[in-house]
C-alpha cells in the first residue's frame, strides 16, 4: 500500500522484529530469507517492478521437463523449448 521506500523499509523492519519476538520457528525461517533479500524486495518501491514473468516462464519450462523426463537429445528438447514458448 506505500509508495515510499523508507516507510516500507520501516515497516518490514517491525515485522521482523515482531516475528522473532513470536519465538515461532517456521517464521524465522522465511525471516530469514526476507533477510537476506530485502535489498531486492525494497528495489519493488524504486521502479514498481517484478520478476513475476521470469519465475511465470521458469514454471513453464519446468512443467515441460517434467512431461519429457529422460529427454536424451538436449538439442531437440532446446529447439522444441524454443519453439513452444519463444
Amino acid at each position: 500500500q506505500n509508495t515510499d521506500i523508507k516507510i516500507a523499509y520501516t515497516k518490514l523492519a517491525h515485522w521482523y522484529k515482531q516475528v522473532e519476538e513470536s519465538g515461532f520457528k517456521s517464521f524465522q525461517t522465511v525471516a530469514n530469507s526476507i533477510s537476506l533479500n530485502y535489498r531486492s524486495i525494497l528495489n519493488y518501491f524504486v521502479n514498481r517492478s517484478t520478476n513475476a514473468s521470469a519465475e511465470s516462464f521458469n514454471a513453464k519450462i519446468k512443467a515441460f521437463r517434467a512431461q519429457l523426463r529422460e529427454v536424451k537429445n538436449t538439442e531437440f528438447f532446446l529447439f522444441r523449448l524454443s519453439r513452444i514458448f519463444a
